[in-house]
């Protein structure tokens, strides 16, 4: 388990908390929005952290901090992320995890098992476009969908959310996504934003006064729905 980036301070991506956010190198998708492209093909001479330096990391923390972020990336992809967090959780960190949903076999056993306390959930899209949207030729959202449904369970505090690309969500496609997710309890729209390093260059996001637009019809069909960031 190799990560490629620390954020050591972050007031947004854990709601309510102080935390840091580590990226694993690693996903088994291929958005092209991706702006963490460094971490999804990695090349030599890319920045990398072992584990045993990110705990080293994390040590002085201790007492600082509420939570590690851990993100990606898929995180899931990696056989030693339940250890990982075992010894994340032992120097008395709250963990949240970043997924794209796509291993609901791990995501349960990690939540079966205590070991994550936040999960925030990526929805790329609707389903017809699910392909599209992460660089597949094809994509079954079979997967996506027994994940989402074990979140809704209500085991453990959970958010989904999409980052809208005005390239790849029409106004019709982010109503299907709110009719799709419909019950959810915490979904955010977050507007792209074009930082230079996206796996496909040209793409754009919406203005803030079309995102809170979009939001006003979405929130017909699911009234928790808000807007993040922007």
């Amino acid at each position: 388990m190799v990560f490629g980036g620390i954020q050591k301070l972050t007031l947004l991506d854990y709601p309510d908390k102080t935390a840091c956010t580590l990226f694993v190198v690693g996903c088994n998708y291929d958005c092209p929005f991706c702006y963490n492209t460094s971490l999804i093909r990695p090349c030599a001479g890319t920045a990398t952290f072992s584990v045993s330096e990110v705990i080293e990391f994390l040590r002085p923390k201790q007492g600082l901090l509420d939570g590690v972020c851990i993100s990606g990336g898929e995180p899931l992809i990696h056989d030693g992320l339940g250890g990982f967090i075992d010894v994340v959780k032992a120097m008395g960190f709250l963990v949240k995890l970043d997924t794209n949903g796509s291993f609901p076999d791990r995501l349960k056993k990690l939540v079966a098992s205590g070991r994550v306390d936040y999960v925030a959930m990526d929805i790329k899209n609707t389903p017809t476009k699910y392909a599209q949207t992460i660089g597949l030729p094809e994509y079954d959202v079979s997967q996506v969908e027994e994940s989402m449904a074990h979140l809704r369970l209500g085991l453990i505090p959970y958010e989904l959310r999409t980052t809208v690309v005005r390239q790849l969500h029409t106004t019709d496609d982010l109503l299907s996504v709110a009719r799709w997710i419909k019950g959810t309890a915490n979904y955010y729209l977050q507007g792209y934003t074009d930082f230079g390093e996206a796996t496909q260059s040209g793409l754009s996001g919406y203005s803030k006064k079309e995102m809170e637009a979009l939001l006003i019809k979405i929130k017909e069909i699911l009234p928790t729905a808000k807007l993040r960031g922007g």
